[in-house]
């Protein structure tokens, strides 16, 4: 079997990612089931592992990485950074034709490069089969009652990226005291189920959306709910998934029901620009409105919660927002105000454990298609430029990736 070189790159984007696709353990195990594969990591003075864990299990650490065929990074690749004709894995964020990467798409085609988006790794059900969203939905929560935490001076936790990996962070979730408030999770995909990860290390306990709105707690309380709990048909009749989400217009939303008894909002739910917002500028005016703390773990701007007019950051994490007069204002300024927790690249502040997780789904469902036969088409399926062309799948990007301006 022919040899194949993998180069783990040097993140470049500014400010750049500590994550990386393989740890040193994990690098040195793709060397052992795959005989002949040959990793090579680029040393970086940001990445969560050290190059010295690299070196001390075998993986040759070097500057130059142009003998690869391979090159695997996280976030998007600096053009001037682009090497021709390797193929690259890394979330190119150009599928939704974000124009702050046309340019990238584009100089992709001219360095006849084969890309193949993370995003876009896919069974043939459609599942995704890498993803980080399991880590932005546990720092997304935490993050979320850490703020409720400030703005009541009820507890202090450390920031999330100031604990070693998770372990650390659901040690420190152990300080966490509430009182008897409710909790709101919209979302049942990875993203929801790492934000129950946390609020279940706190002991918070779960309780039925219709037990949420209608009864009184002792204790704090937290409910998680599907697009069912607050859609309804126009046109009555039961709520049908497979419809909300192809047709989502044909759905109106009744979320407003839930934000008068909610205390926190931890909204982890992808939304499509085509379904109901989750609520108005003009419900979080009304008097009713009780939500105080909203972590908008998919931060969506100017998308599903008006609260949400700009990302945050790992630094500056939280905001408040005053919809009176919907401008933002410093964080935990005036109580009248809503906590925004925005932070749009949550899995950086645990990139230790988020890489593991990551490499391990990469091992065990990309590197065997990749590396060895596409059986299932995956790789196939996934490739969105090669020979200079975008494939088949993605030939929607044509006009985008043809606009001059």
């Amino acid at each position: 079997m022919k040899s194949i070189k993998i180069g783990l790159i040097r993140e470049g984007k500014i400010p750049p990612d500590k994550r990386v696709p393989f740890t040193p353990t994990q690098a040195e195990e793709i060397g052992q089931r795959f005989h002949h594969v040959n990793i090579i990591c680029q040393p970086s003075a940001i990445r969560c592992f050290k190059a010295e864990e690299y070196s001390a299990l075998g993986v040759e650490v070097t500057e130059d990485i142009s003998s690869c065929d391979i090159l695997m990074g996280i976030k998007e690749v600096p053009i001037e950074q682009l090497i021709a004709h390797k193929t690259y894995l890394f979330f190119s964020h150009t599928l939704k034709k974000q124009p702050y990467n046309r340019k990238l798409l584009q100089a992709i085609l001219a360095k006849n490069i084969r890309l193949i988006d993370y995003e876009t790794l896919k069974d043939s059900q459609g599942n995704r089969l890498v993803a980080f969203g399991r880590y932005a939905g546990i720092v997304g929560a935490y993050n979320g009652l850490l703020a409720y935490g400030k703005r009541y001076r009820l507890f202090e936790l450390r920031r999330a990226f100031d604990c070693f990996d998770i372990n650390d962070l659901k040690i420190e979730l152990r300080k966490v005291k509430l009182p008897p408030i409710k909790i709101a999770l919209t979302g049942a995909g990875r993203v929801g189920k790492g934000a129950m990860e946390s609020l279940d290390t706190v002991g918070i306990r779960k309780v039925s959306p219709t037990d949420f709105i209608t009864q009184e707690f002792r204790e704090p309380v937290y409910t998680q709910l599907s697009s069912a709990d607050y859609h309804s048909r126009i046109e009555g009749g039961h709520f049908n998934r497979e419809e909300f989400h192809q047709h989502p217009e044909k759905y109106k939303g009744h979320f407003v029901d839930f934000a008068k008894t909610t205390d926190i909002l931890l909204a982890g739910a992808f939304w499509n620009p085509k379904a109901p917002k989750l609520f108005e500028l003009a419900d979080m005016q009304k008097n009713d409105f009780k939500i105080k703390v909203i972590a908008d773990i998919t931060c969506d701007i100017n998308g599903s919660i008006p609260s949400t007019v700009k990302a945050s950051t790992i630094v500056d994490p939280l905001y408040d927002f005053d919809p009176a007069s919907s401008t933002t204002a410093p964080p935990l300024s005036n109580p009248s105000f809503v906590t925004v927790m925005a932070v749009d690249n949550l899995p950086c502040e645990l990139p230790r454990s988020a890489s593991e997780e990551f490499g391990r789904d990469l091992i065990d469902r990309i590197l065997q298609p990749l590396l060895v036969e596409d059986i299932d088409g995956i790789i196939s399926r996934a490739t969105m430029a090669e020979n200079g062309k975008l494939t088949a799948r993605f030939n929607y990007l044509e006009d985008f990736v043809n606009r001059k301006d």
